[in-house]
């Protein structure tokens, strides 16, 4: 898997997911098969077979956090410049058609949340903006069509 550049926060909250998912949830789903396998047959019984896709779904969720752990970069926020767009960066833009504005952060794909305005630098968007300066205009190539974007601001 690729090297995955994330804040401290995005980095501690997938520790603290993979905590709370071997601590809680593992051993739940384990009582959970524990219980359906005391209830007798298990060629016929629903909450036996449920219980194990279950504890399959949770470990491969785990596995896949773990190996993006294992990748994580941290990125020190310390060396962010706001001389041209990269990883970290809040970006003012303005939509040169419908003139509208948008603010957003680019972050690593694990910490994506377009509702909290953070949009992954591998999307058209991100790879678009990335390493621009203030002031420019870039058209971007979206699924429906090109968008033209005006950099407004570049902040931390």
């Amino acid at each position: 898997m690729a090297v995955q550049y994330m804040t401290k926060e995005g980095y501690d909250k997938l520790i603290s997911e993979v905590n709370y998912l071997e601590s809680e949830k593992r051993p739940e789903i384990s009582r959970q098969i524990a219980e359906a396998r005391d209830k007798g047959d298990l060629s016929e019984n629903a909450e036996y077979d449920a219980a194990k896709e279950a504890q399959g779904v949770l470990e491969a969720k785990i596995a896949r956090l773990k190996n993006l752990i294992s990748d994580a970069r941290l990125i020190d926020e310390s060396q962010i410049s706001t001389d041209s767009i990269q990883i970290m960066n809040k970006v003012t833009i303005r939509n040169t058609k419908t003139d509208q504005k948008m603010i957003y952060t680019l972050v690593s794909e694990s910490e994506a949340d377009l509702k909290k305005g953070k949009i992954a630098i591998g999307t058209p968007i991100g790879k678009g903006l990335l390493g621009k300066k203030k002031g420019e205009t870039v058209n971007i190539k979206v699924p429906n069509g090109i968008v033209s974007f005006e950099i407004l601001d570049i902040s931390i």
